[in-house]
């Protein structure tokens, strides 16, 4: 199910927006008829529930380690029926990106829910909380002086924050659909979020992976030994026969698995290699049994001297 990417300033509202989320989007699946909905499940990631201090901010490499810990519950929880909630700063676009990625190597969509400076929308289609940075400021100042709660950033570092965000964009696929929450209004657009993110019909909404987000898939150990192995000695074969017929031109070397009919002029061991380094390159990501691993390759090298 999808991921719903909550950003923005820090102390802006993300987390109160992501209870309102939460509760109703946990109150629809209780309630919908469809029986699709009533198997999904609803979580939500964000400092507090994996235990990361504010103060990890203040420093790159213990923010990086945070955005990795972020990163793998997001990953470990994405699946076709849980809806994740990841609530934080999300504030640098290649994080963003790496979790749209992420979304979709499992097949699901994602959006992204912004708290922006300006307290209009500027984008369409992206989760946007229009809270300017005085109000941030000020709700900051708020959480640091009321001890009872736990809340609020340092001051030095509530400055450094708003100095590093990068507003994402709505025109950027993996910002979007953005969808924007301006500070005065009372909850954000659950309906179009649901519409956007799961659908009211009971067709699943499914986002193909690419190339670039699908996994490679797993070869047996010794594949690649013998990918190796197997086109070597076709190679030698080739210089043998080369060796026991000086000045010939073309001739055929019969193989069980066919006939490799050499060109008019004696093939250099550089030019071998380097057509035996290209089929290795095109089948490493394949299992091919031995026979047809010397079968492909009489015919790769057949094509390739014509």
């Amino acid at each position: 199910m999808p991921l719903i990417l909550l950003s923005g300033y820090p102390s802006s509202g993300k987390t109160y927006r992501a209870q309102q989320l939460l509760s109703n989007f946990i109150a629809r699946i209780a309630s919908s008829p469809n029986p699709r909905h009533t198997r999904f499940t609803i979580i939500q990631i964000n400092d507090q529930s994996l235990g990361l201090s504010r103060d990890l901010y203040r420093d790159a490499k213990t923010e990086k380690d945070a955005r990795a810990t972020a990163y793998s519950a997001v990953k470990r929880a994405l699946g076709r029926e849980c809806i994740v909630l990841c609530d934080g700063l999300n504030y640098i676009k290649g994080f963003r990106y790496q979790m749209y990625c992420e979304a979709k190597a499992v097949g699901t969509g994602s959006c992204v829910m912004l708290v922006m400076v300006e307290e209009e929308s500027k984008t369409e289609k992206e989760v946007h909380v229009g809270t300017s940075i005085s109000k941030c400021r000020e709700i900051n100042t708020r959480l640091l002086a009321n001890s009872a709660v736990a809340g609020g950033y340092a001051e030095d570092l509530f400055e450094n924050l708003v100095f590093r965000y990068e507003e994402p964009n709505g025109m950027a696929r993996w910002d979007s659909p953005l969808f924007t929450v301006p500070y005065e209004d009372e909850t954000p657009p659950f309906e179009a979020i649901w519409e956007a993110m799961v659908g009211n019909d009971s067709k699943a909404k499914v986002v193909k992976p690419s190339l670039a987000t699908v996994l490679a898939p797993a070869t047996e150990s010794d594949y690649l030994y013998e990918l190796d192995k197997t086109t070597q000695e076709i190679l030698q074969t080739v210089l043998t026969w080369q060796n026991d017929h000086p000045g010939e031109g073309g001739g055929e070397i019969n193989f069980a698995e066919g006939t490799l009919e050499l060109p008019a002029c004696p093939l250099s061991l550089p030019q071998l290699q380097r057509l035996r380094r290209q089929y290795i390159v095109l089948n490493r990501q394949l299992t091919l049994a031995r026979n047809r691993i010397r079968e492909n390759f009489v015919v790769y090298l057949n094509n390739s001297f014509q």
